[in-house]
């Protein structure tokens, strides 16, 4: 069952999809109002996929339940990683993948995006899924079970473009997690290009230009 979302279409009979994922304690319409500032006059028709994470207790937050795609034990890029949160979730990115498909999407017209813990999901799923996609969007975040993915990474998106934006006062996800998730990637060969901004954990309108003008050379012929 495809998990609930919140859509945006910029015109009738999109012929791409970004599938947007929120971070911790938020929910599909987080980042819905973004479409209007992101979006560029001349772009096919877009369709935004906004899913709600499901609701679980999370560990850091004294085990309070909120949507969240996976449990945190706690922000140390040391702590215990919820390894079966994180499978179930790529599983449901696959899912909302598939449905594009059914709705006349190829995987090679589909961005995956997200924030935080969505950046999370949205590496993980897109390195790992079988078919090529046409980018990753990963906003201030890190790759999750670094070493595992790696080594489970398909090849269909080895030189699959990723967008990468991080604030330099980020006291959520540190800058110095980014980059070490950053310089693990560039290792493995994979286009990345990386842009900083005097921001906490947030997005700023510097980034939403700068996404646009990725987006852009991904979505025109």
């Amino acid at each position: 069952m495809t998990l609930p979302t919140v859509e945006h279409e910029t015109a009738a009979h999109p012929t791409h999809s970004v599938i947007w994922l929120h971070g911790l304690g938020a929910d599909g319409n987080d980042f819905a109002p973004i479409v209007p500032e992101l979006v560029a006059p001349g772009w096919p028709a877009l369709r935004f996929v906004f899913p709600h994470a499901p609701v679980r207790p999370v560990t850091i937050n004294n085990g309070m339940s909120m949507r969240a795609w996976y449990d945190i034990a706690g922000f140390d890029p040391h702590a215990r990683q919820d390894e079966a949160g994180i499978r179930a979730s790529m599983r449901e990115v696959e899912t909302l993948i598939a449905r594009e498909h059914a709705r006349g999407v190829p995987g090679e017209r589909i961005v995956l995006a997200g924030f935080s813990q969505g950046g999370a999901i949205a590496l993980a799923a897109g390195l790992c899924h079988g078919g090529k996609l046409a980018g990753i969007i990963a906003l201030s975040t890190y790759l999750p079970m670094s070493a595992t993915l790696v080594a489970e990474r398909g090849t269909a998106n080895a030189a699959t473009p990723i967008f990468w934006g991080h604030g330099t006062a980020d006291p959520v996800v540190v800058l110095q997690r980014g980059v070490d998730s950053r310089d693990r990637l560039r290792s493995l060969g994979y286009p990345l290009d990386w842009h900083t901004y005097p921001m906490a954990h947030a997005v700023c309108v510097e980034e939403i230009a700068d996404l646009r003008a990725w987006l852009g050379q991904r979505l025109l012929p």
